[in-house]
C-alpha cells in the first residue's frame, strides 16, 4: 500500500494530469476554430481571384476596344485631311465666271466659254 504522501503526491500529479487535458481541449477547439476560419477565408480568396480574373478580362477588352477606336480615330483624321486636300485640288481646277447671270451659259456649258473667251 501507498503511503500517505505518496497518496498526495498521485493526486496532485492526477489533478496536473487533467489540468492539462482541460488545457488540451481548450487548444483543441481553438485549433478547429482557427481550421473553420482558415477554410472559410480560403473560400474567400478563391471567391476574389475569380473575381479579379473576370474584371481583368473585362479591362482587356475595353483595353482592346479603346485602342481599336484609337486606330479608327486616327485612320478618320487621316481620310479628313485627304478629303480636304482633294476638293482644294478639285477647286483649283475650276473656273469662277464673275458677273454673269446665273443660268446664262444654258446647256452647253463648253459652247459658253468659247464664245466668251477669247482664244
Amino acid at each position: 500500500m501507498a503511503s500517505p504522501e505518496q497518496e498526495t503526491t498521485i493526486e496532485c500529479i492526477l489533478q496536473e494530469i487533467t489540468a492539462v487535458g482541460r488545457r488540451l481541449e481548450g487548444i483543441s477547439s481553438a485549433i478547429s476554430f482557427l481550421t473553420a476560419e482558415m477554410k472559410s477565408m480560403s473560400l474567400d480568396i478563391a471567391n476574389s481571384q475569380s473575381h479579379v480574373l473576370r474584371l481583368e478580362q473585362r479591362v482587356k477588352i475595353i483595353e482592346d476596344h479603346l485602342n481599336t477606336g484609337q486606330d479608327r480615330d486616327q485612320e478618320l483624321l487621316y481620310l479628313r485631311s485627304k478629303r480636304v486636300d482633294l476638293e482644294d485640288r478639285s477647286r483649283r481646277d475650276n473656273v469662277r465666271f464673275i458677273r454673269f447671270p446665273d443660268q446664262v451659259e444654258g446647256a452647253d456649258t463648253q459652247a459658253f466659254q468659247q464664245k466668251v473667251l477669247p482664244a
